[in-house]
């Protein structure tokens, strides 16, 4: 759901860039509940539809899986059966619901730094790229790791690196999320100074 979250708050930053004057007409409460509940209901069939392959198992191996959450690649390796065909359409499912997401972050990025390369002022610019950096941060952070633990759970199979990319991939990044967007707030940043000096 946060990849689907991370898009709409990238439609949201377009939005606010490239159409300010009508953002509160095109981001009204209604639509971004719209937008929330979209993100809601296609999270819950990327899930529904791993949950529908694990059903499919014939035999189930005894083996426990290290981990804090467990990629689809991990449950794959529990089927005792001929899992090629499984994977494939497991793939199949990762790449269409990480590929829609991260494209759209892409688009929305691309036309924002058209509109800021577009701005004259140094000023303007520097307010639009601030706008966009915190989001942005999140973004990498968000997908940095989730690409690590996916391509590690593939690739290595090992357990305590495992734990801790889905440890920073579930925890560390939404809990980062409020912090990173609220380092634009002057109280925010004016405490952090006071603390970093030592003055808190």
């Amino acid at each position: 759901m946060d990849d689907m979250l991370l898009t709409v708050m990238a439609y949201d930053r377009y939005v606010a860039i490239w159409h300010p004057l009508y953002y509160s007409v095109l981001m009204n409460p209604r639509f971004c509940i719209f937008l929330v509940l979209a993100s809601f209901c296609v999270s819950l069939l990327d899930s529904q539809l791993h949950n529908l392959f694990v059903f499919q198992f014939t035999y189930i191996k005894q083996v426990e899986i290290s981990g804090f959450c467990c990629a689809p690649a991990q449950i794959l390796h529990l089927d005792c059966s001929d899992t090629v065909a499984k994977s494939l359409l497991t793939y199949l499912v990762a790449a269409l619901f990480g590929f829609l997401p991260i494209s759209g972050i892409l688009l929305s990025y691309c036309k924002i730094t058209s509109s800021i390369l577009q701005i004259t002022s140094s000023g303007g610019k520097s307010k639009a790229s601030s706008t966009c950096g915190a989001h942005l941060s999140v973004v990498c952070l968000f997908y940095g790791t989730a690409v690590g633990m996916y391509l590690e759970s593939v690739v290595f199979h090992s357990f305590k690196e495992g734990k801790v990319a889905s440890v920073m991939y579930t925890v560390v990044t939404p809990m980062l999320n409020p912090f990173i967007y609220n380092l634009r707030n002057k109280d925010i940043k004016a405490t952090i100074r006071k603390l970093y000096s030592g003055r808190l």
